[in-house]
């Protein structure tokens, strides 16, 4: 265990530090002026911000889009090591399993590449080194060459029995929900388990609060996959505990008429933030636009906590995010000018707040 762990939570000062870094993030004004530069005018733009020492270690290395991509993952790794390094007390335990997400990020990166036979270079070049699991896993992760392989290597992990659970959906339907529910499930089952149930108005209710809410746009995100998938399988089997605004059974009625569910979206609490989202749902059909909807909605709901209570892990967790959206962001921009995509077909990759 840490020595941070032993000592008394220290939001004030990790709060100011994060805030700092916040305020170091791309706005709307750079991503204007990104998805007009191809990727030798991205990588030298990038020298001049935040990513400036990460560009110029691996510049010798690599060029193009491979440096940009390498950058923003180290950088990345970098901060977030940053905040467990700032953190004291029950606020690093926080920080130290909501990072965990990263081997749930790397888990499912894993299980794409061997669902599209993509080179394995390819995928580490995706992975995002921080968490807990070790460059060992990791690199062994990345050569398994069959999805059999893959759940093997997880078995001591909490990931290894969701997974080995899911394998004949998956392989009945060949669709990657299942999988990838499987890994979600078990993340935030992990965290909700540490949470347990705590005092109202406490540093652990609003740690709470924050990933309740993650957990409800993740299952809005599975309802609608499965019912646009056409697949044969049951939502409800798919519903991730913990969140306020769905339950098991109401998402699998729903998730049967999309119209009906849209409507349960914007009856709730969040259908403030969504109801452009859901506008375009309806009219447009477009998935992938709500998808990125509810990535900014999320965002925007994660920044309110933070602001309304700022001595909590809710303004690091919320940063998290932002960082996690950065680098998303720069790598579809980059790999848009690559691919040669015209300015309106990356800006629609985009998601900005």
């Amino acid at each position: 265990m840490s020595a941070n762990t032993e000592r008394s939570p220290n939001y004030e000062y990790v709060t100011a530090r994060v805030r700092a870094q916040k305020a170091r993030l791309f706005d709307e004004d750079d991503y204007r002026k990104l998805v007009r530069m191809d990727p030798g005018e991205i990588a030298r733009f990038m020298e001049e911000t935040e990513y400036e020492t990460e560009m110029n270690a691996l510049g010798t290395r690599h060029s193009g889009v491979d440096l940009v991509e390498y950058a923003l993952n180290r950088n990345l790794a970098k901060r977030f090591d940053d905040l467990l390094t700032w953190a004291e007390g029950s606020l690093y335990g926080y920080i130290a399993n909501y990072l965990r997400k990263f081997d749930a990020w790397n888990v499912k990166t894993v299980i794409r590449g061997v669902y599209t036979d993509a080179d394995a270079s390819d995928v580490d070049d995706d992975l995002i080194r921080t968490g807990e699991f070790s460059d060992r896993l990791l690199d062994r992760l990345v050569e398994a060459g069959r999805m059999e392989e893959v759940v093997e290597t997880l078995s001591n992990t909490i990931f290894g029995d969701p997974l080995e659970a899911a394998m004949p959906d998956f392989e009945s339907e060949d669709v990657l929900v299942p999988l990838e529910n499987a890994v979600d499930r078990a993340f935030y089952a992990h965290l909700m388990d540490d949470i347990g149930t705590p005092e109202p108005d406490s540093p652990r209710a609003l740690y709470r609060e924050f990933l309740e809410a993650e957990i409800d746009f993740r299952n809005l995100r599975n309802a609608l996959r499965i019912a646009r998938s056409g697949a044969d399988i049951d939502p409800g089997e798919y519903h991730i505990e913990g969140g306020g605004l769905f339950r098991a059974e109401e998402l699998r009625q729903l998730a049967a008429n999309v119209d009906q569910l849209v409507e349960r979206i914007r009856e709730s609490s969040y259908g403030e933030e969504l109801s452009a989202a859901l506008d375009e749902l309806a009219e447009a059909d477009a998935l992938m636009g709500f998808e990125h909807a509810l990535d900014a909605a999320l965002l925007e709901y994660s920044a309110k906590l933070s602001n309304r209570y700022p001595m909590s892990v809710c303004p690091v967790l919320s940063y998290v995010l932002a960082k996690e959206r950065e680098v998303e962001n720069v790598r579809a921009v980059a790999r848009g000018r690559e691919a040669g995509l015209d300015v309106e077909e990356i800006e629609e990759e985009l998601v900005i707040t």
